[in-house]
């Protein structure tokens, strides 16, 4: 049979008050006693009831990912982070997409969230904010441009693709193209901004000429790619704005005949799964977005819990080097 809060509580040997008040993550317990009541309650495999839940506490329990990002690699990793957390916390998890402001109503509509979990370029989407501050809903935030107002979590993009790049230049590069992300991405001008520094880092000049638009989209890639290729001196590197982007200039070079890496270097940004998925597999900036999106989630259920709560959590990266990259031919 499926346990109840009644036995926990006789389990605990506390009462059904004290379970609950743990379950809400409520600051007047003892932490012995928090502790001794999660252990009852993951030994009992207990899962309180959420129909029953809201009822007594007139509340919904429930917190919304709101996104608008194209690469489904990169959701998935989100919703795997944010879903984590919720359920660690005991609330539930609601998808929902914005590409206009109506889609802000219909959060409301269809869901009574207690707070709202953004992933770029929504975090900052001066509309978006601004109707959410307009009905006092807590959110929280993964890279937005402004961190000292808000609370989430953040790897820093500037440094990564510096690191990235340099990468390139010492393995003998001397012209490195790349392919940005979208507009309105806070990602697009950090990892550019990466760029140059890395290039001035390694006495390289900036070329305008080698940076092109892109869409963090794996058909921006082969656009892209395929510009870049077509160049009278073609780069002997690429730098993608992200993993989708950098397969999407595997497929051009491919197309031109061009060995990966012999002829041509190629790297990505995030470390999504096709990155190791691809052949060659990609070197890339492993971004640990499942983790930031549990880092944030948590940081949010906090503020929830207590309006001065959550902060803005920094989150390490890490270079990976596969095979998709090689010295200057």
């Amino acid at each position: 049979m499926r346990a109840r809060i009644e036995d926990v509580a006789a389990a605990a040997g506390v009462s059904m008050k004290t379970v609950s008040r743990v379950l809400n993550g409520e600051s007047n317990v003892r932490e012995d006693t928090r502790t001794h009541v999660m252990a009852t309650i993951e030994k009992l495999n207990y899962r309180p009831d959420p129909s029953a839940r809201r009822l007594a506490g007139q509340r919904s329990y429930e917190i919304v990912l709101a996104y608008n990002n194209p690469s489904r690699n990169y959701l998935m990793d989100v919703v795997t982070g944010v879903l984590a957390a919720s359920r660690s916390s005991h609330y539930n998890l609601v998808l929902s997409p914005i590409t206009s402001p109506r889609d802000i109503d219909e959060i409301f509509v269809h869901a009574r969230p207690e707070g709202v979990v953004l992933t770029p370029p929504l975090t900052d989407d001066p509309v978006v904010v601004a109707a959410l501050k307009q009905r006092r809903l807590p959110y929280a935030c993964l890279s937005p441009h402004d961190r000292k107002a808000r609370i989430g979590a953040y790897i820093d993009d500037v440094a990564a693709a510096r690191d990235l790049v340099l990468a390139l230049a010492r393995l003998g590069h001397r012209r490195i193209g790349h392919i940005r992300g979208a507009k309105g991405h806070g990602a697009r001008e950090w990892r550019l901004s990466g760029y140059k520094q890395a290039l001035t880092d390694a006495g390289l000049p900036y070329d305008p000429a080698l940076v092109v638009d892109g869409e963090f989209l794996f058909e921006s890639g082969v656009k892209g790619g395929r510009k870049l290729l077509a160049m009278k001196q073609p780069p002997t590197a690429i730098f993608a704005a992200n993993d989708d982007t950098a397969a999407g200039v595997l497929r051009a070079a491919s197309e031109l005949g061009l060995r990966v890496p012999c002829d041509l270097s190629v790297c990505g940004f995030d470390d999504t799964p096709v990155a190791s998925q691809i052949l060659p597999a990609l070197t890339t900036v492993r971004q640990p977005i499942t983790e930031m999106a549990r880092v944030a989630t948590l940081q949010l259920i906090e503020r929830i819990r207590n309006p001065k709560a959550g902060t803005m959590q920094p989150i390490g990266y890490e270079l990976v080097q596969r095979e998709s990259v090689g010295p200057a031919p």
